[in-house]
């Protein structure tokens, strides 16, 4: 039985290796090693693995009638080999499907019928600068993508809501977990363009669509060996951002929130350079005092 055991663990081994490494891609993991249209792919190849049941002998055994210890062994190695199949091949494609609801094909753009026009928010905001709110996006773009590449995120917090940047920053500990960088070179933002806002639950949320050309990558930290993407073509990707805000909050004057002060003791601070209160430990956020972002889509990739 010490040789079946033997042969088990090697065929577990060998099915194990067999299953395909997860690799996210750029800020958030929307960029995939596939060309997409409407939607976002993860890029992962989730294949169940073949492998050849045929194993060859030196020894050989003739059926005498009766079942011998051989043929018991093979009965429970075959039988034990088939399950440890079934098992795996449920676990990938629960994985799959799981991954699939988690990062689904074809996101569609927020409805045009659900949006008003960004002129409407002179109404209560006299302030707001759609100019600067698209140079604030785009800067924020590349901000992003490489502190993404640099592997910490924690510069970011001000800009985001607690729970996006918390799945993000999940995201990114699952790289990191497995010994893998995402690297984003030669970024650069061809265009924003705010599509409309809209009202719930107390906020106002602001659309905005972003077109960016990317380099995309993702390396083992160990030997820096390829695992996905290209170093060497360029991603051009389609992006939706929902920025929410309080509703019936007012830009200031100089059109982006340079200082504040803390909610926590109330100390000045700049929340461009910090996203803690040096006083207090307080993490501050621009969804207390402006537009932070909450959601992101990947509408399409495609890669020349």
């Amino acid at each position: 039985m010490k040789r079946t055991a033997k042969i088990l663990v090697f065929v577990l081994c060998v099915l194990l290796m067999a299953l395909p490494a997860l690799a996210g891609a750029d800020f958030g993991g929307f960029s995939g090693d596939s060309d997409y249209g409407g939607g976002w792919d993860s890029g992962s190849d989730w294949s169940s693995s073949s492998w050849d049941s045929d194993n060859s002998s030196d020894s050989y055994y003739y059926d005498d009638g009766d079942p011998g210890e051989s043929d018991i062994m093979i009965a429970v190695v075959t039988f034990a080999a088939i399950i440890i199949i079934s098992i795996i091949s449920d676990v990938v494609q629960r994985t799959k499907k799981k991954k699939q609801q988690a990062q689904p094909r074809g996101a569609q753009r927020t409805p045009d019928s659900r949006l008003q026009p960004i002129d409407g928010l002179a109404a209560t905001d006299p302030n707001f600068d759609a100019n600067a709110m698209q140079e604030k996006i785009s800067n924020l773009y590349v901000q992003m993508q490489n502190c993404w590449t640099d592997r910490n995120i924690e510069s970011l917090r001000p800009y985001f809501t607690d729970a996006f940047f918390t799945q993000m920053e999940r995201q990114l500990n699952g790289l990191k977990s497995r010994g893998l960088t995402n690297h984003v070179d030669n970024i650069a933002v061809l265009g924003v363009s705010l599509r409309g806002f809209y009202k719930q639950g107390g906020d106002e949320h602001l659309i905005a669509e972003l077109r960016t050309r990317i380099v995309d990558y993702t390396v083992q930290d160990s030997d820096k060996k390829l695992v996905s993407g290209d170093r060497n073509r360029e991603k051009f990707m389609t992006y939706e951002w929902d920025m929410c805000r309080a509703e019936g909050s007012v830009t200031n004057k100089e059109g982006a929130m340079q200082s504040v002060s803390c909610p926590g003791c109330g100390a000045p601070l700049s929340i461009n350079t910090t996203a803690k209160c040096p006083y207090c430990g307080r993490v501050v956020t621009l969804d207390e005092h402006g537009w932070a972002l909450c959601a992101i889509k990947g509408i399409s990739q495609t890669t020349r």
